[in-house]
């Protein structure tokens, strides 16, 4: 049977359900309707039903959803009921911050390795991984059976390390280097832009104030 394909929309509220159900699970609570899950997450009750429909639906009317049961399902569909090998080239603050992330480990996303062209970082060691150059990266790469790639390098140097990762068999890269990355189709890039997020928020933070001027000084006409 043919798989349906899912909207990248309902995909990125996955991680929102499981992170808000995980809450529920360490808060003792068994069971939710998804009214009240819309409550707290601020989506609507029939949104929440049409997006686990997309996945079988797991409730049931007049009894919910029992919160263990759909956080251990959503945490397959999303597959971190999995193992997954990942690997950080760049070394400086932001790759040091992303190794120094441990629940990155409980997500099923194991750090193999560090990588840097900087002789002054290689040999060092964070959280127990040594920053390697990046000479020996695509035999690395094959010797621990790595899937996953996280770039935070400067984007004049991205797209060389990016085809030498495809080359070696990475299926996926965590790009947060600010250029966007030609691959095959069959190599999965999520682009983390971490200065168009922080203008989108300087977006709405004018518009709330613009609007918050406007209606001042109508109720001063």
């Amino acid at each position: 049977m043919e798989q349906k394909e899912i909207s990248k929309a309902v995909i990125s509220r996955l991680p929102r359900y499981y992170r808000y159900l995980g809450e529920l699970l360490e808060a003792g609570v068994e069971r939710i309707s998804s009214n009240d899950l819309s409550v707290r997450m601020k989506v609507t009750a029939s949104q929440i039903r049409q997006d686990l429909n997309n996945f079988g639906g797991f409730g049931q009317q007049g009894y919910g959803y029992n919160v263990k049961y759909l956080y251990t399902e959503i945490g397959k569909i999303l597959g971190i009921d999995r193992q997954h090998n990942l690997i950080i080239i760049g070394a400086g603050n932001l790759g040091q911050a992303i190794a120094n992330y441990a629940n990155f480990e409980k997500r099923g996303f194991i750090i193999k390795g560090m990588f840097d062209i900087n002789p002054r970082l290689i040999g060092l060691v964070v959280r127990g991984i040594e920053i390697r150059g990046v000479d020996d990266l695509e035999n690395f790469i094959v010797e621990n059976d790595v899937q996953i790639a996280a770039l935070t390098i400067p984007k004049t140097k991205a797209p060389e390390i990016a085809d030498r990762l495809v080359k070696a068999g990475i299926k996926a890269i965590w790009n947060f280097a600010h250029t966007d990355l030609v691959v095959p189709d069959d190599v999965v890039v999520e682009n983390v832009h971490l200065s168009e997020s922080l203008m989108r928020l300087s977006y709405r933070v004018c518009s709330m104030q613009d609007n918050q001027e406007r209606e001042a000084k109508e109720e001063k006409r």
